[in-house]
């Protein structure tokens, strides 16, 4: 596609803008306290929105209209539990985080259970993110190929250079600032599709609500063969069901306000606690923008069923990938200049996952690995120095790897991410648990149930993807990998302290139940 001359320059005036911004908030970075956590003056709604933005992805923009698409909104299911995660996560596990002035997450590791633990939860972190960040902007320049008719390597080196830029020089005030004008393009890329599908409707928006009633689009029951399947409340691991999606979400969640750097991060930036609360709450935004871009699927469902075309049957039938529903009527129907501003969306739900990783990559390269263990003496000029060489090689890393996945074959390009992450990162949020609600464990313990953890992370990977012998094979669908990882390590761990050394360990100001200094 030929971009018309109004949508180019939508683009390039929303790109110019990030530009601009990493180049005055570059000015504020004389130190890494600035560099790092923003000075820690952040107000709630600011580092709220920005958290919006890290968790909303390409994943929110394509795959769940994609999901709704095709299928319903079972899959939504795992973001109604958010709210109860972050309630919980403000008042028992936040004051661990602000009590003292930390900057990594895995600094409570250390405090918790030993610095070997430290550098593991380190360690997975950034090898995890860094596989994440290559994944995101392959698939952005996938898109932008799909849209634009760009290549996919100009579009890599196009979008992860802008994002680098403005992440390297700006430090995280452009990160967080950055985040809060992409947050708001997201939504209004997706307002501006759905206002288009209902003013093209006969029957506007109340024809999207009985097209979806009558076929059962919005519901939360599996899809099957073209027809939804009421929805399962029982309590198994054999396959999806309503409630298990529900413990799936909780898992996820509890790890993304607990153990995720990116997210921990943001805590330290605002003023106090009472702001770092605010920010946690505004994430709360996060369950109706998932809602609204489920529904604008649904609503190109009812779209494509009064305007049928060959394509969008064949991405309802599972011929063509349902990922590719939104480019295509970003395509075929959006008038000029909103095409341009739909497409700057689309980068945004991207860069506002890119930015935060390669930030919080720099952060713990810096405090983590080379001032803890490499040199621990230098001047403030000279971490902040290496954490700008940190964020350009993470930068590197991220276009060098989103370029070898162009040349990749692979069944499946989500198998290497869930892979990846699965085997390193699974059961840390359970070892973060065990760490806030227990006196139980200590280094030795700890290592016990990261070992036994991942040997069962890399069983379930192995056979999950057919790569042993059937009597292997899990007896669970892998789909429950991470749950189950993360009961595993807190239980083994719990019981193999109490049954080696029985005692509660004394830990001021470490566990829920021995806190005593009040947080500032």
């Amino acid at each position: 596609m030929k971009l018309h001359w109004l949508d180019v320059t939508a683009l390039i005036f929303y790109l110019g803008i990030l530009t601009l911004m990493g180049i005055y908030f570059s000015r504020k970075n004389t130190n890494t306290e600035e560099y790092f956590v923003g000075g820690r003056s952040f107000s709630g709604w600011i580092v709220g929105l920005s958290m919006v933005g890290t968790s909303i992805s390409s994943v929110t923009f394509l795959a769940f209209p994609a999901d709704a698409f095709k299928t319903a909104w079972l899959r939504i299911l795992p973001g109604f539990t958010l709210p109860i995660a972050i309630i919980i996560s403000a008042f028992v596990f936040l004051p661990f985080y602000r009590r003292t002035k930390l900057i990594s997450a895995y600094e409570y590791l250390e405090q918790r259970f030993g610095p070997s633990v430290r550098t593991y939860g380190a360690l997975t972190f950034t090898i995890g993110q860094l596989v994440r960040i290559s994944m995101i902007l392959y698939l952005l320049s996938l898109l932008m190929h799909e849209i634009t008719g760009l290549d996919p390597i100009t579009s890599i080196l196009i979008a992860g250079l802008f994002v680098s830029f403005y992440t390297i020089v700006g430090g995280i005030d452009a990160v967080i600032w950055t985040d809060v004008l992409q947050t708001m393009m997201l939504i209004l890329g997706g307002v501006l599709c759905l206002i288009v599908i209902i003013v093209n409707l006969p029957g506007g928006l109340e024809q999207i609500f009985e097209i979806a009633l009558r076929d059962g689009k919005m519901s939360f029951g599996e899809w099957k063969d073209g027809e939804v399947l009421n929805p399962s409340w029982s309590f198994t691991l054999s396959k999806k069901t309503a409630l298990m999606m529900l413990f799936v979400g909780l898992t996820e969640w509890f790890h993304e306000y607990t153990a995720n750097q990116n997210v921990i991060q943001r805590y330290a930036t605002a003023r106090n606690i009472k702001e770092a609360r605010k920010a946690m709450f505004v994430s709360f935004l996060n369950v109706p923008i998932w809602a609204f871009y489920f529904f604008l699927g649904t609503a190109l469902y009812a779209f494509f069923q009064v305007f049928p075309t060959q394509d969008a049957a064949d991405m309802l039938s599972g011929v063509k990938k349902a990922e590719q529903i939104l480019p295509f009527f970003i395509v075929k129907y959006l008038p000029n200049g909103v095409t341009g501003l739909v497409i700057g969306a689309a980068a945004a739900a991207a860069m506002s996952s890119l930015d935060s990783s390669i930030n919080a990559i720099s952060t713990i390269g810096v405090h983590d690995f080379y001032r803890r263990l490499y040199k621990k003496n230098e001047s403030d000029k000279h971490y902040l120095k290496i954490a700008r060489i940190l964020a350009t090689i993470a930068s590197l890393i991220m276009i060098i790897g989103a370029i070898l996945l162009t040349q990749t074959e692979t069944k499946t390009l989500q198998h290497i991410i869930v892979t990846v992450i699965s085997v390193l990162m699974g059961g840390l949020m359970g070892l973060f648990m065990l760490g806030f609600l227990t006196q139980r464990g200590d280094e030795k313990t700890a290592w016990f149930g990261i070992i036994l953890t991942l040997v069962f992370s890399t069983w379930s990977v192995l056979s999950g993807n057919d790569l042993l012998p059937g009597w292997l094979s899990i007896p669970f669908d892998m789909y429950y990998t991470g749950l189950i990882g993360n009961i595993l390590i807190f239980v083994s761990i719990f019981l193999i302290y109490v049954l080696l050394f029985a005692k509660k360990r004394d830990l001021p100001n470490l566990t829920i139940w021995t806190q005593k200094d009040k947080v500032a």
